[in-house]
């Protein structure tokens, strides 16, 4: 779509949230509503039903209300208006004044609109002609949320829903929805046995099993094999810092909130860190350097940690301790374009590996409206963002600009997976960094024997672990290639007469490199089967008389009902390659 297009989506999705809240009080009188924006994929609508408990099974006569409204709607009018006459109007609507408050205090103006015998207080953006352009929509689901996200405020009832312009694109994202059920991480996380939560270890903090263990291992690797053919050194940092570093990186006016702060019997304010680049920045100002010695690439994986919302927390989507597949290159100005394109190429390989063969490119950049949001100057910012803008004309075939996305100090390039469902995420990034190297003045030795600043570059792959995980897990639906499988291979003696036959087969595939499980349970082969599909594992190999003598093998490939003659030789051959390949 383009940007008129995407507008113009998102006042319609506002809009239908004022009219689920016309809809929902005449229903219910007595309700009150608080905030409802549009969303990436919707729009959403927070309600204090009273005494109501309002659940999906309300949402057919929710949605009948809602189109019996709609055809009195006309144009929204929007008009500005004191605070006296806002507090008039939403005298019975706690959350209403709460907000008319705050726009007071700030002195904002105070806007509200009607599309038709319906008020509501909002600063604008909606639909020109209700009738026909809301008129594709689907209430999705209900959930809690904390008014303001505050967890000491009251739990309101969340309704999402969505819409879009046909209804045929309606019912694609809505087929969409019901595949994204079956795939949802959180479920199949579970049934796969890849991670855990516990109530007493605490919300957004996983357990990871030795299988979800082992895929993490596997990608890491991956990851630092790509690094280390670069020139990239493994570097090492503590979990907590002192909040001084943070003060003087910027990170803690950006981010105060949301850090877990520790303070010591001495009185002494620590942190957990919430990112590692100031740290990282300490071990490259340990010494003078050389123009020789540039650039520096330093790397870690390591956890760090958010004190996220409980109410924002999601499966792995959302946690409160991030794994980082994090590097840092400190580089001259000369340099960038090398460095940048190191990163792209692991970028590349990493995820043709991991079933994206195909990435969108971003490109962040900062919004010029709001510079109070970054660090720097805006000639600082033009230099920036013009030197990846070249470097992503070069590298891409095509990319776009997004104002507003950048990070605070600096402008990336961000680069946009689609899953096997067709949702987009965003996952690696690679940000060019101008106001760290100033702010902790960076410097090398040029050729004329002058301190020269530097810039930084922060690459992350997979970004967070947790995250790329759960998206991974989705994209496959739980089926991963090959090389990935916590168990490639699973061995199926038909009966107990067959189990030296297969647990010498398991051995032999073990010895090959092969991660392999004999099922000797005293079980049916039929049942011993449907365990493996439903484990997601990518070959089964069924022992009974005829391949006892471990001459041919009745391979069963996941997926399919039939099974192929193969002999040992050739499958342990065809495995290896698979792994050998990351395929």
């Amino acid at each position: 779509m383009t940007q008129d297009q995407q507008q113009k989506l998102q006042q319609i999705r506002h809009s239908l949230a004022h009219l689920t809240v016309a809809a929902a009080k005449s229903l219910w009188p007595g309700t009150c509503n608080a905030i409802g924006p549009a969303i990436d994929d919707g729009f959403y609508q927070d309600f204090d039903f009273g005494t109501h408990t309002i659940s999906e099974k309300d949402f057919p006569k929710l949605e009948k209300r809602m189109r019996e409204i709609l055809k009195h709607w006309k144009p929204f009018k929007e008009w500005e208006v004191s605070v006296e006459e806002a507090r008039k109007m939403f005298a019975n609507n706690p959350y209403k004044l709460e907000l008319i408050e705050d726009f007071a205090t700030k002195g904002q103006k105070i806007t509200v609109n009607d599309p038709g015998n319906f008020l509501d207080l909002c600063r604008g953006g909606h639909s020109d002609n209700p009738k026909e352009d809301m008129k594709h929509f689907k209430l999705l689901s209900t959930a809690g949320a904390y008014w303001r996200g505050d967890e000491k405020k009251k739990m309101l009832t969340r309704i999402y829903g969505t819409a879009f312009f046909t209804d045929e694109d309606l019912q694609k994202h809505l087929t969409m929805l019901e595949e994204a059920k079956k795939r949802d991480h959180r479920k199949l996380g579970v049934e796969l046995d890849l991670f855990t939560f516990s109530d007493l270890v605490g919300p957004g903090l996983p357990l990871w099993t030795p299988r979800g263990t082992l895929i993490r291992n596997l990608l890491n690797d991956f990851v630092w094999e790509l690094r280390r053919a670069r020139g990239y050194e493994r570097v090492t940092i503590p979990h907590i810092t002192k909040k001084d570093l943070y003060e003087k990186s910027g990170h803690w006016d950006k981010f105060k909130n949301e850090l877990f702060r520790i303070t010591t019997r001495e009185e002494h304010v620590f942190a957990m860190k919430p990112m590692n680049c100031p740290h990282h920045i300490q071990i490259f100002k340990r010494q003078p350097h050389s123009y020789r010695e540039m650039p520096q690439r330093y790397t870690e994986t390591t956890m760090v940690y958010r004190d996220e919302q409980t109410g924002e927390l999601s499966g792995l989507s959302r946690v409160r301790c991030i794994t980082q597949d994090d590097a840092h290159v400190f580089c001259r100005q000369s340099q960038i374009k090398d460095e940048f394109l190191k990163v792209w190429d692991i970028i590349d390989a990493f995820y043709k590996a991991v079933g994206f063969s195909v990435l969108d490119v971003r490109l962040s950049l900062h919004d010029p409206k709001h510079f109070e949001k970054y660090l720097g100057t805006p000639e600082l910012w033009k230099e920036a963002e013009g030197s990846l803008r070249a470097i992503a004309t070069e590298r891409a075939k095509q990319f776009t600009e997004a104002p507003g996305e950048a990070a605070f100090y600096g402008p990336k390039v961000d680069f946009m997976a689609h899953d096997s469902i067709g949702r987009q995420w965003q996952v690696a990034t690679i940000q060019l960094d101008i106001n760290m190297p100033e702010r902790f003045d960076l410097t090398c030795v040029n050729e004329k024997g002058e301190n020269e600043r530097i810039v930084m570059i922060h690459a992350a792959i997979m970004g967070s672990i947790e995250r790329f995980v759960s998206v991974l897990i989705e994209h496959h639906a739980g089926a991963f290639p090959t090389w990935l499988a916590p168990v490639q291979v699973q061995v199926l003696p038909v009966s107990t007469k067959h189990d030296r036959s297969a647990k010498k087969l398991t051995k032999l595939l073990l010895e090959a490199g092969i991660r392999v499980h004999c099922d000797d349970a005293n079980e049916t082969v039929g049942y011993k089967i449907r365990k493996a599909e439903k484990q997601k594992v990518p070959y089964m190999l069924v022992i009974g008389d005829k391949e006892a003598k471990l001459t041919k093998l009745a391979v069963r490939l996941r997926g399919q009902q039939k099974t192929k003659d193969m002999m040992v030789k050739k499958f342990v051959e065809r495995v290896t390659k698979e792994i050998e390949k990351r395929k």
